[in-house]
């Protein structure tokens, strides 16, 4: 273990002050260790995966960053036209991808070019582009911190929804940034062949040239998505600042009719009897607005600046819903932008955006 370590280096924003304790675990009987020993301890606990989706305080965290490093990719025969693979909570989601399309597995193609690590994605319920790793995860191996236990978790008792699961929404004690449920190892079932599963997504559907619905070579997939991502600044690239980020910072608002229609009218009444707010369905009948043409539309464009002389944090030249640090900014910078967007949006549609990253030592 080492101690007093800047945590800076270890997200994709590069924000961050320093862990503690940071412990690195190769091994899953260590990481379990770790975090039971500390919790045995009394002692504040962050387990921290690639780093992507989260946004850590200039202050640091004051207890053990357990930084998971387990590795293991095994496949299995599953029911009849089925492999069964299972990932190491520490591999690289996106080398996790790029295996399975070289190995003619569908079903993940959708989700090439995401940043983080592979036991991350269901407790966000990861998604892009039509897909969601909920469509595929048959069981996951998590730590439970509560009974100190390792348990195989069905993916029916996961509680996916929209970017949550039950893992996020578990606190194990209120206010600590790691919830009840470590994740150890996640189960997919994929599909063999040499076609993608259905494009659903019409952004897609438009790259690859074909309609929603079509099925398309599985690297041709992974290459569209990976061409938008990267025009998005969506795919780490250590050149381009405009991919230092934590992703797409807001989440997609889900609305109800009613909702939906009061955010319609206050943008015909600012902008224009036809102006046509875009959305797509929801689950349960509701609607879903992208996020990012609301920021645009409540006057912030890509490129905005961090407010006052808060520091250099700003939105994306690329994509609105990236909040970025093109160089020299700061946690509170960055969340300081991230409040005037999301008062600027309320103030304009009614509609209060949420923080998809998960904040680490400090609060919106």
């Amino acid at each position: 273990m080492r101690t007093q370590v800047p945590l800076a280096a270890f997200t994709t924003l590069g924000l961050g002050g320093p862990a503690a304790t940071l412990a690195e675990p190769a091994h899953e009987a260590a990481l379990v260790a770790a975090v039971r020993d500390a919790d045995e301890r009394g002692q504040p606990v962050f387990v921290l995966g690639g780093g992507s989706n989260v946004v850590i305080s200039d202050a640091g965290f004051p207890g053990i960053v357990v930084r998971v490093a387990t590795r293991g990719v095994s496949f299995a025969p599953a029911d009849p036209g089925a492999r069964a693979m299972t990932v190491a909570g520490g591999e690289n989601w996106d080398d996790v991808v790029a295996q399975c399309v070289a190995a003619e597995l569908a079903g993940l193609e959708c989700l090439s070019g995401i940043p983080g690590l592979a036991g991350a994605t269901p407790i966000q319920n990861v998604g892009a582009y039509g897909q969601e790793v909920a469509d595929t995860i048959t069981s996951v191996r998590a730590y439970d911190r509560e009974r100190r236990h390792v348990a195989e978790i069905p993916a029916a008792a996961c509680g996916f929804g929209y970017r949550t699961s039950s893992f996020k929404r578990t606190p194990f004690i209120p206010g600590s940034p790691t919830g009840r449920f470590v994740i150890l190892a996640v189960t997919f079932r994929l599909t063999p062949g040499p076609r993608s599963a259905p494009v659903r997504y019409p952004e897609l559907a438009t790259e690859l040239g074909v309609t929603v619905g079509e099925r398309v070579p599985l690297g041709e997939a992974r290459a569209a998505v990976l061409k938008l991502r990267a025009r998005k600044g969506m795919v780490l690239d250590a050149g381009d600042p405009d991919t230092r980020s934590a992703g797409s910072f807001f989440t997609n608002p889900i609305l109800t009719e009613a909702e939906f229609a009061g955010v319609t009218r206050r943008a015909q009444r600012a902008q224009g009897p036809d102006v046509r707010v875009p959305h797509f369905p929801g689950p349960d009948g509701h609607v879903k607005v992208p996020a990012a043409w609301l920021i645009e539309h409540a006057g912030f464009g890509k490129g905005y600046p961090g407010p006052g002389q808060a520091g250099p944090a700003r939105i994306s030249s690329k994509h609105t819903l990236a909040l970025i640090n093109p160089g020299g900014a700061s946690t509170s910078s960055l969340l300081a932008l991230a409040g005037q967007i999301r008062d600027g949006v309320r103030d304009t549609f009614g509609v209060t955006l949420v923080i998809e990253p998960v904040l680490i030592g400090t609060s919106s």
